[in-house]
């Protein structure tokens, strides 16, 4: 059986598959990856050194084709949709609700939030280590929501405190008051008593 000529079986002439072969070895690329200006075909059959394959890359005969990309616009496009709460339906879950977002991963987000803040007022003098360790043994124990709940429980102890220190206050200073008067009460009538026994 013959064979049909190499100038037939192939899309390159034959004259240019050395000239090929050279430009892919200077330009250090497959031979896929090389384009050759089919308008100056004659000048780069002419080329048979790499010094010359040099020269037509340089004067723009020959040219590397660009790296062929995989586009990454729809896949962008998905994750923005996705942060918006697109694409995230029962048909397209596939792991349980445990396992998408484990409760102790919940949890401990929770505890390091409440935490960082009991620390923070600590520190800042806004509650004393009685009212720390209440609160943080009360978080411990699944009492506060979220931070909000933590700030407001906080508010209102330390109304409440500072309102039963001011009933504490009022009623000291009025058992002083009380106290002075009794005596004062009292030094009278001994001074009342002490001239009566004079005047007898």
């Amino acid at each position: 059986m013959l064979r049909p000529p190499l100038c037939l079986t192939s899309n390159i002439s034959p004259t240019l598959a050395t000239q090929k072969r050279l430009a892919a070895s200077v330009l250090k690329c497959g031979e896929r990856k090389i384009w050759l200006d089919p308008n100056e075909i004659t000048e780069i059959a002419q080329a048979n050194s790499r010094q010359n394959i040099r020269k037509l890359v340089k004067s723009g005969l020959i040219i590397k084709k660009p790296e062929a990309s995989h586009s990454r616009f729809r896949a962008r496009e998905h994750a923005a949709a996705k942060r918006l709460g697109r694409h995230t339906g029962f048909g397209k879950r596939k792991g349980t609700a445990e396992a998408r977002m484990p409760t102790a991963v919940l949890w401990m987000r929770r505890m390091r939030v409440l935490r960082n803040l009991l620390r923070k007022y600590r520190e800042q003098g806004k509650i004393d280590r009685h009212m720390y360790h209440k609160l943080y043994m009360k978080s411990k124990g699944n009492g506060f929501k979220n931070k909000r709940v933590l700030m407001e429980y906080i508010h209102k102890a330390k109304a409440e405190n500072a309102r039963t220190q001011l009933l504490k206050d009022q009623a000291e200073a009025h058992r002083l008051r009380n106290k002075a008067a009794r005596e004062r009460r009292a030094q009278r009538v001994a001074a009342k008593r002490e001239a009566l026994i004079s005047g007898e």
